[in-house]
């Protein structure tokens, strides 16, 4: 069954840096994309990086030129590092993997959020 694994939040002030990551575990077929998103207490979910396989990171405007997203194929895992991290960052942050599983077919997968809250 897969599952994704993801790493622990935290609180961090604010300027600071964090990395998240996420695990895609079980017996699959393979991997298509990869992304990150977020939800603020009382805010609807919103995207945050996209990495397509084969492709290069796509990060919201939001966050361009602090999140920088990485893939590490054989590991089946990816990374956000966030730095100069703002208080409006503050959110539940959810890993999503597009997975292919053999006989299956293809599906999203979720992870469970990662808590992360920045202070002023």
């Amino acid at each position: 069954q897969v599952q994704i694994v993801e790493s622990e939040g935290g609180l961090v002030q604010s300027g600071g840096s964090l990395r998240l990551s996420c695990t895609v575990t079980g017996r699959f077929f393979r991997i298509y994309d990869m992304a990150w998103y977020r939800q603020a207490s009382g805010e609807k979910r919103e995207f945050v990086a996209l990495f397509p396989r084969g492709g290069s990171a796509n990060v919201a405007d939001s966050v361009k030129g602090r999140f920088i997203m990485s893939r590490d194929y054989a590991k089946s895992r990816m990374d956000l590092q966030m730095n100069s991290l703002k208080p409006e960052d503050t959110a539940t942050y959810y890993c999503s993997a597009h997975v292919e599983v053999a006989g299956v077919g293809r599906d999203i997968y979720w992870g469970q959020g990662i808590q992360v809250a920045v202070s002023p």
